[in-house]
């Protein structure tokens, strides 16, 4: 591998670990954030307008990269997240860190969507899957050493650094990214497809309101609240529709769903939300039920990343050999026996089972994320990657975003009905801990047991969604991999 090729992955490699970190280190810094600013009100939002906004602006990039050039989008992209770092850092009240969040998220989505754009058109196949799997891998790397970055910047200096810090990091990556990549896009006369991106943002943000701003709303409001959404985004969704099927260069052609690329979309959806609910859910698992530490429990989540790994950086020899649609369903099959391991996790399980269950399962994402990513930048010509990419990501993202907020729900459900079978009333389970000091039928152990509860439901769901994934793979076509990739 060449030095250029070195440095545009050190580069693409350090954009994706300030957005992938800065939710693990904003994370864990926004009970300090809120109680200095006086928002606890408001920490949600912290959250959610991070994600809208990088769900919107994902196929907005894409376009945008396939018109001008990968690099200089992704340039732009990343001086926007550090705009938006930047005044993070200076908030002065919740709304302020609120906005400036929001300008974050719009840097993101090009970070999200660009970075495996350009892997797609530089790498061949075989280096392809390393470096998509080293990418892919930032975020568990991201996902350990937030929690200690941002505790020691919190402690050493203030909640304001774990802002700035992304800027240095951040200019090194964009200048990487100009002296190592060189591109020539065809130059001529675009016509951007104003109508067609305003229609694709209001329908995702319809529908991630759905499930990302419903949840303090007042009872009587709540069904008329989520259908209005959905009635907005249905509507919303037609307009675009009619839109991108009569505009000159849409937004989102789309020629580019083909039966393949709507099953690897829709795959993607699905196993993306299933490795959000494992990130959720596996760490309250160790903390919460088995009673471990969260820097032990981190350390515990280690063996999926490993596994990840090492089936990335060996997966394109089996792409080649074997093509995209027998490594997916392998992958996905590999999913659903560890879900089905998962399953069997209770109260008392042993740490070890764990360690083993999660190398399992990383090595079931690790085959299914980076032949997804691959699949789909394989099914476009060079001209409409960037698009292609984008609509992938966007699904993820929605996966991600839905399946959280879908997992938490049920996840209080079964809590709620635990206590309820049990004869006791009046859990909240938002506030369930609170609730086991103040409720005098209420002991530490009903709380593991109500916990262990949930999380079995849960692992049934996963067990669900993990195998109409591997369904969907199998009636997916045969996809013949090419050997090399875009010089």
């Amino acid at each position: 591998m060449t030095l250029q090729k070195r440095n545009l992955i050190i580069s693409l490699m350090l954009a994706m670990f300030l957005a992938a970190v800065e939710g693990t280190i904003v994370t864990m810094a926004t009970p300090t954030i809120a109680r200095v600013l006086r928002g606890f009100e408001f920490i949600s939002l912290v959250f959610a307008v991070y994600l809208l906004t990088s769900a919107i602006s994902t196929p907005i990039y894409g376009k945008l990269a396939d018109l001008y050039g990968r690099k200089h989008i992704l340039s732009i992209g990343i001086l926007i997240f550090l705009a938006g770092s930047f005044l993070c850092g200076l908030a002065q009240n919740m709304t302020m860190l609120i906005i400036f969040r929001a300008v974050q998220g719009l840097g993101a989505g090009a970070i999200f969507t660009i970075s495996f754009t350009i892997i797609g058109d530089v790498f061949p196949l075989e280096e392809r899957s390393k470096v998509q799997g080293g990418l892919s891998m930032v975020w568990g790397v991201a996902g350990l050493a937030g929690p200690f970055l941002g505790g020691f910047l919190i402690d050493m200096l203030s909640w304001h650094w774990i802002f700035f810090i992304n800027i240095p990091f951040g200019i090194i990556s964009v200048l990487l990214l100009q002296r190592s990549l060189y591109e020539t896009p065809q130059k001529r006369k675009h016509r951007i497809d104003y109508a067609g991106t305003a229609a694709l943002s209001l329908t995702v943000i319809a529908l991630l309101s759905i499930f990302l701003f419903n949840q303090e709303a007042d009872s009587g409001w709540r069904p008329v609240i989520p259908a209005s959404l959905a009635l907005l985004g249905v509507l919303s969704l037609l307009v675009f529709y009619k839109i991108e099927k009569k505009a000159a260069e849409p937004v989102m052609p789309f020629d580019i769903f083909t039966k393949t690329s709507v099953l690897i979309n829709i795959i993607s959806f699905l196993v993306y939300g299933l490795l959000m609910g494992v990130d959720v859910y596996m760490p309250i698992y160790l903390q919460n039920i088995l009673g471990y530490r969260p820097t032990a429990s981190g350390l515990a989540m280690l063996p999926m990343s490993l596994s990840w790994l090492v089936i990335s950086f060996n997966l394109g020899k089996l792409l080649v050999r074997h093509g995209g649609k027998k490594v997916l369903l392998a992958s996905n099959a590999v999913l659903l026996v560890s879900t089905l391991l998962l399953a069997t996790l209770g109260i008392d399980s042993p740490v070890l089972l764990v360690l083993a269950y999660g190398f399992v399962i990383g090595a079931g994402f690790g085959g299914a994320s980076t032949s997804l990513t691959i699949i789909v930048q394989d099914s476009v010509q060079y001209n409409q990657r960037g698009t292609a990419v984008a609509a992938n990501t966007l699904l993820r993202t929605l996966g991600q975003t839905i399946g959280v907020c879908v997992f938490g729900n049920v996840f209080n459900l079964y809590i709620t009905k635990y206590f309820i079978q049990q004869g006791i009333n009046g859990i909240d389970p938002s506030n369930l801990y609170q609730s086991a000091i103040t409720h005098p039928a209420v002991t530490q152990e009903q709380v593991r047991l109500s916990l262990n509860s949930a999380m079995q439901t849960l692992f049934a769901v996963f067990i669900a969604i993990s195998f109409l994934a591997l369904a969907l793979s199998v009636v997916m076509p045969a996809i013949k991999q090419e050997k090399t990739g875009v010089e």
